[in-house]
């Protein structure tokens, strides 16, 4: 009953929101300047949540993110430009290519550990970057034209289908047991959790909605080029996820918001955005070593914030 209010008080603030900038955009109130931020940062979102589920909440240490967001990009670009279907089927398909990506990477990488892992990811991630290099049919390293489809709403949906699926997922037994891997994956092994499953389940939804992302992100230029999705856009996603905390989400989505509007008022300015996120991360890591919000989530303040202090409301 208690998660059931939560759930339907998230959609009603989530309809507020969505409401109140959808009129400002409507009205010219909001130019395209900050709506585009908007955008950006619901894209930026949906990938930190999606790496959180990886690696704070199962504790997988991946860094190919990039690859994935690369597949669900390309994939959704064929989808539109090539096959003239519409952007929703293409959001659909990009996020299922991706979700297919990330078993074929996560069946045989995910029985490695630390970082040895992160290796595996990594080169997961460069492959798939040279891969769409050399392929003529998308551009090659020239890149490719995409129609610009992505809106406040179709981002603002994705973003809140994301949250609301990642969270689910977290609070079910399927869930506790994926934070129990990242605990202890011996002491879960011995209690009969499958662990490589669940491993895999989280690399593969986590990978899903970075296809998700892919195709959103690509739709919201109109270019995209292999080199966008470096080995360095996998650290910018890995940033978003270590700044806020891993394993919690609020942290993520918080530090998404901060670093993007940072890195957008600052994109003229690349070196100096660099210097930036790392000084931010030597102070985080000198000052809060377990991120801003540690593995607390926003509405674990508020709990904190309603119990008096010392004791309960009669002063037991």
């Amino acid at each position: 009953m208690k998660k059931s209010k939560q759930f339907w008080l998230f959609i009603i603030a989530a309809v507020l929101v969505y409401t109140v900038i959808q009129v400002f955009i409507a009205n010219g109130t909001m130019n395209q300047f900050y709506s585009n931020t908007l955008i950006f940062i619901a894209i930026n979102i949906i990938l930190a949540v999606s790496l959180h589920l990886v690696i704070g909440i199962t504790g997988q240490f991946s860094i190919g993110h990039a690859g994935f967001l690369a597949v669900g990009a390309y994939i959704s670009a064929i989808v539109t430009m090539k096959l003239d279907l519409p952007f929703f089927v293409a959001i659909i398909v990009g996020g299922i290519v991706a979700a297919l990506a990330g078993l074929i990477v996560g069946i045989p990488s995910l029985r490695l550990k630390g970082d040895y892992l992160a290796i595996a990811t990594l080169g997961f991630a460069e492959i798939i970057r040279i891969v769409f290099l050399n392929i003529d049919y998308v551009g090659g390293a020239a890149g490719m034209q995409v129609s610009h489809l992505t809106t406040w709403t179709y981002a603002f949906v994705c973003l809140v289908i994301t949250i609301v699926v990642i969270v689910n997922f977290t609070n079910s037994r399927h869930g506790i047991a994926a934070i129990s891997v990242r605990e202890n994956e011996i002491a879960s092994d011995a209690m009969g959790i499958n662990t490589t499953y669940y491993k895999v389940a989280a690399f593969a939804i986590g990978s899903f909605f970075a296809g998700v992302a892919g195709a959103l992100y690509s739709h919201n230029f109109y270019i995209i080029q292999p080199s966008q999705f470096g080995f360095l856009k996998s650290f910018d996603i890995l940033i978003f996820v270590v700044l806020g905390g891993l394993g919690s989400l609020s942290g993520a989505v918080l530090s998404a918001i901060l670093l993007t509007v940072v890195s957008t008022y600052l994109q003229g300015y690349p070196e100096t955005r660099m210097i930036i996120y790392s000084l931010v991360l030597i102070l985080v890591m000198l000052y809060r070593p377990k991120g801003l919000m540690g593995t607390m989530e926003i509405t674990d303040y508020f709990k904190l914030w309603r119990t008096p202090k010392g004791g309960d409301q009669h002063g037991k």
